[in-house]
């Protein structure tokens, strides 16, 4: 009796020994398994995980094993089928990812990297001006650049003989000589003026086109930024905070801003608006000329005969506008010196503002 009892322990102990053994030659197996193509990964599953697959077999001999070693050699068997399954879905998606490249090659690309672009200078510094002027109130108006010579000229209170409608400074579509590019974004008020009563408050960003020989000061079309507010109470002091908020927001808290009285028709009284040099803080250098002002832009009160023009009643309402070039600011905010660099797409001078996006 006692042989017997000794002969079966050793008889299941040795069943046990077989059972890891088997497990483990498997599992080495399983982490050595490679396939060249489709065929050879589902004959390695049908091998180890199908139906009649060898762990299935070896889950079958588990039904034999004593319930003392059930759990140990049942945590094995399922470690090899997880790893089994493991590795055969790492060898499909591997193969998947290398019939990708081999399918989805563009041999027309070019062999360099191709880097991400970046946001042009003067887009960056128009973001930031209609920024700021957004957080004042102020609402986006834009219009066609290809304008009539009542929304550019007339309706802003330009005689029929003055200067800037001379084919010098304009550029007119010589089919349709009421036809032009824009010389300047105030169109896009008389726009809104003429379709909506005030109160109107809105910045106006966009291309403007005047007819100038191009050089490192000037080109035949540049960028603008002009604002307009309109309502039942609005004075020239309004202009003056809201324009110093913006000088503050746009160079630094420490900048000022001085008026210097000047002419433009659509404005009365008009005045251009100077701010304290972003490079000496006002003390006087070469890119000031030693004043240490620095001009950015026209502004003023809008000339009552441009709100009867756009059908405002002038005796009700009043209002204030101004206007700034972009490229004015951004020459004065990264100090390029040449205006032509903006418009030229080199690509050296792009990424110098790759931090700026």
């Amino acid at each position: 009796m006692f042989c017997a009892s000794k002969k079966n322990l050793y008889l299941r102990r040795k069943f046990e020994i077989m059972m890891l053994e088997k497990i483990q030659n498997l599992l080495a197996e399983v982490e050595q398994l490679k396939a060249k193509n489709a065929e050879d990964i589902e004959a390695l599953r049908i091998k180890y995980l199908s139906k009649k697959g060898e762990i299935t077999a070896l889950m079958n001999d588990f039904r034999s094993v004593p319930a003392e070693q059930k759990k140990e050699i049942g945590i094995k068997i399922n470690e090899l089928k997880n790893k089994a399954q493991e590795v055969i879905n790492g060898l499909r998606q591997t193969l998947q990812q290398s019939d990708g490249e081999e399918t989805n090659i563009d041999i027309t690309r070019t062999a360099y990297p191709v880097e991400l672009g970046t946001r042009h200078p003067l887009t960056i510094v128009k973001n930031e001006i209609v920024d700021i002027f957004s957080r004042l109130g102020f609402s986006l108006a834009e219009g066609p650049e290809v304008e009539d010579d009542w929304h550019v000229f007339s309706s802003m209170n330009f005689a029929e003989d003055h200067p800037a409608r001379d084919m010098q400074d304009t550029f007119f579509v010589e089919a349709h000589p009421d036809i032009i590019l824009r010389t300047h974004t105030s169109s896009v008020q008389s726009r809104v003026m003429e379709r909506t009563q005030p109160p109107i408050r809105i910045v106006c960003p966009g291309r403007v086109y005047r007819n100038e020989a191009i050089s490192a000061r000037a080109h035949c079309f540049f960028h603008q930024v002009e604002g307009l507010y309109v309502d039942t109470d609005v004075s020239f002091t309004d202009l003056m905070q809201v324009l110093l908020l913006f000088s503050r927001e746009m160079f630094g808290e420490d900048t000022q801003i001085r008026m210097r009285p000047s002419y433009f028709p659509f404005t009365e009284p008009s005045a251009e608006m100077d701010v304290s040099c972003t490079l000496c803080k006002g003390k006087g250098c070469s890119m000031c000329k030693g004043s240490g002002w620095l001009e950015i832009l026209g502004c003023g009160m809008v000339h009552p005969r441009v709100l009867e023009l756009n059908g405002i009643d002038s005796t009700k309402y009043k209002g204030y506008a101004f206007g700034m070039g972009v490229e004015r600011i951004a020459n004065l905010k990264y100090q390029v010196k040449d205006l032509r660099l903006f418009s030229e797409n080199d690509v050296r001078f792009l990424k110098e503002f790759e931090a700026a996006n």
